[in-house]
């Protein structure tokens, strides 16, 4: 059904339309109004467990086809006995209130309205159909979410908004039991999610702001509650509601983000009905975990209420000597202080002392790629020092969104977060193989990151009617101020060699800047970037006609950029000292969108839109000199359908980027970065997210990227990986395919609960991941292979057969279901990326 909000708090004409919509529903209710007589008659097959009065009544409405429409504050924090068993809707509905202090009437065959007893109805925010409007930050329903903060910072359907929107439900991340953010955009259109493999996806965490996740062939971001963020713990599934991506530059509303687009996610608040869970969870890789999410009312009005969620989880990884280790908690209290106010305030706290991800984890092409001199490498190969692997970090945040509506014009929200991340690691790293059994590792001695994010969102948001226009517009501005710190030591006083197929590594370090047996380096680099931006945006509606139009000035400055190096060579044994003073000078940038849709009677929305992005460049090339800002433009044009009375979303979507400035590694100077000019990237995106029946959800996808170097300058060599050296002339990289982006992605995933009485309880889901080849470098040297992987897993509620054990659910799902060996990208200059094996999770699940 679809769901309609009428607020009573608004008053005036606001009420009026309501009683005019629903004439009987202002009338006086009595105990229970008969029902006419066809739909009294009506005998259907009620299985309603015993919850949340709420839920339940979405489950009624479901199964008998009648609408419901009731203020969503009637029942909050009511139970219901649940249902089981043959009957008409009103005995149906006479049990499930009983008790409940609510009466109903019919308004019509398919309509009924709630109230208190012996009380007027005064419509609030009303369901229809028993599910009330979707929060546009919560966890959606099933696989589908209606509504969305990400693309606007406003509460709108996505069917109204003129880019790509996807949200990953809550709900599948549980049936996918997603482990990380990376695992829960495996079925995401447009998303690349995981490039580097096990590089870094042994770890549930892919926070830092711009991770390896390629959207529409960039790099993307990620934000918390609408800020960016820097923090390691931004991945922690555990913690999120939803996550969303949003396809193409958000420059407009966000700031800096490429032009593939960005991940939004939600934080878990308090909820407006009682929610207590606990779970344990087991799997491969002797992993254990303990989880509990709590959530309640502190004062009996419920006008504040808390929720506690936190984690607890220990595993090793398909890699030897790789290990994952997590602890963290976020504690959160929302407080309506009026009708009007609301303040929702959390912290969060993780400790990782073993972060889980594999540093020295890119294989020989001849090993993993292609067949090697012993076969294939083994995905457990380790190629660091056993002893001398340590891996951790520590988070920290706190954060707040204050709200207050002033009248029904104008309402003011905003949302500061205040975050630091500690990372400590002693490892080895990546370098060069030497011969087809051999490669030498670099040195790496300790090191330490330290981020440390303030920001703050503060906006104004509003409706308002010109003559037939309607508007929804918003005037805001925010800031962030970044500082990042790191120090790090590398020591090159000795080779180290070790075998390709069995690394027996051992590692002693040589780390005293001062002495004459070590030649080494140690680097401190200290970064503080404050960046500001105001934007303005108006939603305009006509009819079925919905224009979008908005625009936002950035301004970034390096209060202080340094570098200090002190230098030991073993050679002569002098110490030098490199001090650096280079600032980046400060940068700003226009960036605007526009765009239109219209939505048919009938569901269907055709929409097209242009954006444009803007990203600073803090970093320089071996010379010195800074990088020209990245900036970007995409030109979109899509469907959307909306099937009536159905929660089945298909959308279909073809985009042209250009970027400007598109940064590539410099091949001839190790840790630089050289401007490839401009790059393209087009293609197209389909996508469905269905609850197609009660009993069977479903998410599907497929995806065409096709991105290359339209205008640059530079030439390079081919790689021969067999010979392991570069051959022939120099070659333009004008018109060759960008590297590592997949041109091909499809996807599906469906889970079916079933319907037999001798199977009531379970449920299985199965999906399938396509993933096309890759190239290597800037000049098609060679590319990787498509791959399929499978995953599946079932579910069994206990308490669908025995009601001593209601509330208990077991789960088990699979990933790489066939323990498919296969590599997800190749660098000529380092190697290639082995995907996950075979992952087997389960958990017990215990709610009441």
């Amino acid at each position: 059904m679809f769901p309609t909000t009428i607020d009573h708090r608004k008053g005036g004409l606001g009420s009026l339309a309501a009683c005019l919509l629903l004439a009987t529903a202002c009338m006086p209710p009595v105990a229970a109004h008969a029902a006419p007589a066809a739909q009294a008659a009506s005998r259907q097959s009620y299985d309603i467990p015993a919850g949340p009065l709420a839920i339940a009544l979405n489950r009624f409405s479901e199964t008998s086809n009648i609408q419901l429409v009731y203020d969503a504050s009637l029942t909050r924090n009511l139970p219901s006995p649940g249902l089981r068993g043959t009957m008409t809707p009103v005995d149906a509905l006479s049990r499930l209130l009983a008790g409940s202090g609510l009466s109903y009437k019919f308004t019509d065959g398919r309509t009924v309205v709630l109230a208190r007893a012996s009380a007027a109805i005064t419509l609030g925010p009303v369901r229809v159909g028993g599910t009330t409007r979707q929060s546009p930050t919560g966890p959606g329903v099933g696989y589908v979410a209606e509504n969305t903060m990400a693309g606007t910072k406003t509460d709108t359907s996505i069917m109204e908004i003129p880019n790509s929107i996807y949200v990953i439900t809550k709900q599948e991340m549980i049936d996918q039991q997603a482990q990380n953010v990376q695992e829960a955009l495996r079925y995401s259109p447009g998303i690349y999610a995981e490039p580097n493999g096990t590089y870094g996806n042994n770890a549930p965490s892919t926070g830092n702001g711009s991770t390896s996740i390629e959207q529409r062939g960039f790099s993307s971001s990620q934000f918390v509650d609408g800020l960016l963020t820097n923090s390691g713990s931004a991945g922690e599934t555990q913690f999120l509601e939803r996550v969303e991506v949003v396809n193409g530059p958000t420059s407009v509303m966000y700031g800096q983000t490429t032009p593939g687009g960005m991940i939004a996610m939600s934080l878990k608040k308090p909820t407006d009905t009682p929610l207590h869970q606990v779970s344990l969870g087991f799997g491969n890789w002797g992993r254990y975990e303990a989880t509990f999410d709590l959530s309640d009312k502190i004062t009996k009005s419920g006008n504040v209420r808390y929720r506690i969620a936190a984690i607890g989880v220990t595993q090793g990884t398909q890699t030897h000597y790789i290990d994952y280790h997590r602890v963290g908690v976020l504690p959160s209290i929302t407080w309506d202080i009026d009708r009007k106010t609301s303040l929702t305030v959390l912290g969060e706290y993780m400790y990782t002392p073993g972060d889980g991800a594999n540093y020295s984890g890119q294989f020989p092409e001849n090993g993993s790629l292609f067949p090697g001199p012993q076969g294939r490498i083994p995905r457990s190969t380790f190629y660091g020092a056993r002893n001398y692997n340590e891996t951790g970090a520590t988070d920290a945040m706190f954060e707040y969104l204050f709200r207050h509506t002033f009248n029904k014009y104008i309402e003011f929200n905003q949302t500061f977060r205040w975050e630091k991340s500690d990372t400590i690691g002693n490892e080895l790293s990546d370098s060069s193989v030497i011969s087809s059994t051999q490669r030498e590792l670099g040195e790496w001695g300790p090191g330490i990151d330290r981020n440390k994010t303030i920001a703050l969102d503060s906006r104004l948001t509003g409706k308002i009617d010109t003559g037939p226009l309607s508007h929804t517009w918003v005037v805001g501005s925010d800031f962030r101020e970044y500082s990042y710190d790191n120090i790090q030591t590398i020591d090159n006083t000795s080779d180290i060699v070790t075998d390709i197929y069995n690394p027996h590594t051992v590692y002693t370090p040589c780390l005293d800047i001062y002495s004459e047996k070590c030649m080494n380096s140690k680097s401190i680099f200290i970064s503080d970037r404050f960046q500001e931006g105001v934007y303005f945006q108006d939603q305009m509606k006509w009819k079925g006609l919905s224009v979008l139009l908005g625009g936002r000035e950035d301004w970034v400055n390096y209060d202080k950029s340094k570098s200090h190096t002190l230098s030991n060579q073993n050679a002569t044994h002098t110490i030098t000292d490199k001090p650096s003073t280079a600032t980046p000078q400060p940068q700003h940038a226009f960036t605007w969108r526009a765009g239109l849709v219209y939505q048919f009677r009938f569901g269907l929305a055709p929409y097209f839109s242009y954006s444009t992005s803007f990203i600073p460049q803090s970093s320089t090339n071996f010379q010195g000199q800074p990088f020209a800002p990245l900036t970007g433009q995409q030109l979109e044009a899509g469907l959307k359908y909306k099937v009536p009375n159905k929660d089945i979303l298909l959308t279909a979507a073809a985009f042209h980027i250009d970027e400007n400035h598109y940064l590539i590694t410099d091949p001839a100077h190790s840790g630089y970065s050289e401007d490839a000019g401009r790059v393209r990237s087009q293609g197209f995106e389909v996508a469905a997210n269905a609850n197609v029946t009660r009993d069977l959800r479903l998410v599907a996808s497929y995806t065409y990227t096709d991105m290359r170097f339209a205008k640059t300058n530079k030439t390079a060599q081919r790689y021969d990986p067999y010979a392991q050296s570069y051959y022939g002339n120099a070659l333009s990289q004008q018109g060759m395919s960008v590297p590592y982006v997949p041109r091909n992605m499809f996807s599906f995933f469906t889970n079916y609960r079933l319907p037999s009485q001798a199977m009531k309880g379970f449920e299985v889901n199965f999906g399938a991941r396509y993933v096309g080849f890759t190239y290597s470098d800037s000049v098609e040297s060679y590319k990787t292979r498509p791959y399929v992987l499978f995953d599946a897993g079932a579910s069994y509620d206990f308490g669908q057969r025995f009601s001593l054990l209601k509330g208990l659910k077991a789960q088990l799902a699979m990933s790489n279901l066939a323990n498919t060996y296969y590599v997800t990208s190749c660098s000529s200059d380092f190697g290639c990326y082995v995907g996950q094996g075979r992952r087997v999770y389960g958990n017990l699940t215990y709610n009441w």
